[in-house]
């Protein structure tokens, strides 16, 4: 394990296969690497821009060709500077890192918001291929935002997929933590798989504690080495590239008065969320 943790963290050159729109401030980019292709749900890897930074992003889909998947949102340099490159460029890359969902648990509710979305997809496929089924809720601010649509319409029909925007420019006119309140009440599935803005998880996670819920969630943190050693990614007293950065109800117990609340910023002081 030692051995594979070395690895994972050098420094792999790979050039891009593919980039797809998926909104005006989203693409979806492939490339080629072995290690990440390996990769479980919910793990993420580190993107390195030459001459520009290295970014952390969630997988959004890992093969047995190789071929590695994952969606950009444009937020700053970085990312905009990967939006602007081509087919054949080469990046950089580590990984993989952190832990990753449970796929033990049966009648499994997916609840993402905006870009989350990515790592509840790949898990969704992972699951769906094994005979489990899935029920989805989806969430963003207007349907330009409402990202991989048509792949989740694909794996989660009817009314297995729930759709929410703020604007009611899609699906229903509300946060998509309003229908889990219900779905909750009435399904109660036994785990409920979420990532997404901060905010939104925490209400996952209080309703979850309400409803005897059992909740895994993707948390996102600053990040730095990846590894552990910079403590850039602090919360409470784990560290979100090596514990996480998926937490489950437990570990997410131990970090409430910091879940949904607040972060640390570049310089280590505590921003509020």
């Amino acid at each position: 394990m030692s051995g594979y943790r070395i690895a994972t963290n050098e420094l792999r050159t790979t050039r891009i296969l593919g980039m797809t729109a998926e909104s005006p401030e989203v693409k979806t980019l492939t490339f080629r690497d072995k290690l990440c292709a390996a990769a479980m749900p919910g793990q993420f890897l580190m993107l390195w821009i030459p001459g520009v930074d290295e970014i952390p992003l969630s997988i959004l889909d890992a093969n047995e060709d190789g071929t590695v998947a994952v969606a950009v949102k444009r937020v700053g340099d970085a990312t905009k500077a990967l939006h602007g490159m081509k087919m054949g460029q080469m990046l950089g890359v580590r990984g993989p890192f952190g832990n990753f969902f449970s796929t033990q648990k049966g009648r499994p509710l997916m609840v993402g918001g905006g870009t989350g979305v990515v790592p509840l997809l790949f898990l969704t496929r992972r699951l769906l291929s094994r005979g489990v089924d899935v029920t989805f809720v989806i969430g963003a601010k207007t349907a330009e935002e409402l990202i991989l649509m048509s792949e989740l319409e694909g794996l989660c029909s009817g009314e297995r997929l729930v759709a929410t925007t703020e604007d009611g420019s899609h699906g229903l006119r509300c946060l998509a933590t309003e229908p889990l309140e219900m779905m909750l009440a009435e399904r109660k599935p036994e785990v409920v798989y979420t990532c997404g803005p901060e905010q939104m998880m925490r209400r996952v996670f209080d309703l979850g504690e309400q409803n005897g819920v059992e909740v895994e969630a993707s948390l996102e943190r600053l990040m730095r080495c990846a590894i552990g050693l910079c403590g850039s990614c602090i919360i409470g007293k784990y560290r979100v590239c090596r514990d996480g950065p998926v937490f489950a109800t437990k570990k997410l117990r131990e970090v409430r008065s910091e879940f949904g609340f607040s972060r640390r910023g570049f310089d280590g002081s505590t921003v509020p969320l």
